[in-house]
């Protein structure tokens, strides 16, 4: 590692010759985990071999009020075009110790896949709740008939409940997104606690409780790639009756189920978010015409494809410090740096360009500085002030892998407040390399410990 004094010269170096001003962000490495050689995995490539642990998601699995990290890998991987089916995984601590691990082989998984770490019982202590692949012999790369739903106990691994609900495992598809499976938490019945599931399984949408029966399940007659929901839907209670709704970005479901909304708003509706907007409102943020709706698809903000021809990514947040207004970030020109920040009126207050990442992928809004503000946005491994358009690389990160195939290849970030001092560090890591780092606030006090939140267990990690 090279020198403190060496580090910081040549990151001003770096920011003088690309014309950046140093941020204020005031960050620093708290921690660094190196997984044990016994968690890799050797996966060749055109590139060459590189050693990988996997995807990864946060919690506090065995309740000692720290986060612990959860590892997998599936079969396939980017390579095969198969990272739909986890089929390994291991919880480990910050300290590197293994809590647990099952499993066997597995690649890096095509897309940030169908596993989740969420205390589903509301006990204190979250579980690992999964899609995970059984039998020897895997099914077709796209097909889900050897996979069951499972609910593991968090610091053993020992499966709780596990089902293989009809309407999964028939499934088989490339349409719609089908890549791009997710696990949701969410409360679709009312209960006071998100104890129900979402995932999207290309054009169907299916919902189960916290005993893993279907609730419901939904299909959206809009298919073709690039003229189709987003990726990845959000849920959030958009109307204030204590139950979440499914945000699609041509749709807007029920708790039970049933459309409340549905229009083919704009093309490439990459993503979407549920956020506080107008006066604390909470509301549909979509990045397809860069719009912001009510709970009945009205809209609020809505650009129009000739701003926002292609909406990537959009985030939300109060980036405008000693304003508690929120602005929208929107990657609107498809896989590039391009950025406009929105205010709450439609207005552009800022065009800028973000540092490259691999795909032109992977914006977060991290409260950096707590409730107080101003957030700040994190970007392939920089911290960025959307209201100057000014940013700067968080030190002593190393790059990612740029020979990496496939779409995972780049620093993904986790918020999280691990320490419940109100401020949210970044859990960072490239799912190519088997490495883990924790940025924080450098004069930040310490709390209580970590605080749960949807922005852990539903982290959005764009690809």
């Amino acid at each position: 590692m090279l020198p403190r004094l060496l580090t910081l010269t040549l990151l001003t170096l770096t920011l003088t010759a690309l014309h950046l001003p140093a941020m204020d962000h005031n960050a620093q490495l708290l921690h660094r985990l190196d997984f044990a050689a016994t968690l890799l995995h050797e996966q060749n490539s055109d590139a060459g071999q590189q050693a990988i642990a996997g995807d990864l998601r946060i919690g506090d699995l065995d309740g000692d009020g720290s986060i612990e990290f959860l590892v997998y890998r599936s079969r396939g991987g980017a390579v095969a075009n198969e990272g739909l089916k986890p089929c390994w995984m291991a919880a480990v601590k910050q300290d590197g110790s293994i809590l647990w691990q099952d499993g066997a082989g597995g690649l890096q998984p095509t897309r940030p896949g169908p596993v989740l770490v969420h205390d589903i019982d509301h006990d204190g202590r979250d579980e690992v709740i999964c899609l995970f692949t059984r039998g020897a012999a895997p099914g077709p790369a796209t097909a889900l008939n050897d996979v069951v739903v499972q609910i593991r106990d968090g610091a053993t691994g020992a499966v709780r409940k596990e089902s293989a609900p009809q309407v999964i495992t028939e499934r088989a598809g490339e349409g719609a997104n089908w890549v791009h499976q997710r696990l949701l938490a969410c409360d679709l019945r009312g209960t006071g606690h998100p104890r129900d599931l979402v995932i999207k399984l290309g054009d169907t949408l299916v919902a189960l409780d916290d005993e893993l029966a279907v609730l419901w399940h939904w299909q959206c007659r809009w298919t073709q790639y690039g003229k189709c929901p987003a990726y990845i839907p959000a849920v959030g209670d958009l109307t204030g009756d204590g139950r979440d709704e499914v945000l699609g970005g041509y749709f807007i479901l029920n708790g039970d189920g049933t459309p409340r909304w549905q229009q083919q708003l704009a093309p490439n509706m990459d993503s979407v978010s549920v956020e506080a907007w107008d006066d604390g409102r909470p509301r549909a943020i979509a990045s397809g015409g860069g719009h912001v709706l009510d709970a009945d698809g009205g809209p609020v903000v809505a650009l129009g494809t000739k701003l926002v021809p292609h909406g990537q990514e959009a985030r939300v947040g109060r980036f405008a410090a000693n304003k508690p207004e929120p602005h929208m970030v929107i990657r609107w020109n498809g896989h590039h740096g391009d950025a406009i920040t929105v205010a709450t009126d439609g207005t552009i207050a800022k065009r800028f360009m973000l540092n490259d990442s691999h795909n032109h992928t992977g914006m977060e809004t991290v409260r950096w500085h707590g409730a107080s503000g101003p957030d700040l946005l994190f970007n392939g491994g920089w911290l960025w002030n959307p209201i100057t358009g000014t940013g700067a690389p968080l030190p002593d990160l190393p790059a990612a892998w740029d020979k990496a195939p496939g779409r995972m290849a780049w620093w993904h970030a986790i918020p999280v407040d691990c320490n419940g001092n109100g401020r949210e560090e970044l859990v960072v890591y490239d799912p190519w390399r088997g490495s883990v780092f924790i940025y924080g606030h450098a004069d930040a006090s310490t709390g209580p410990g970590f605080v749960r939140s949807p922005r852990t267990h539903n982290a959005r990690l764009m690809d």
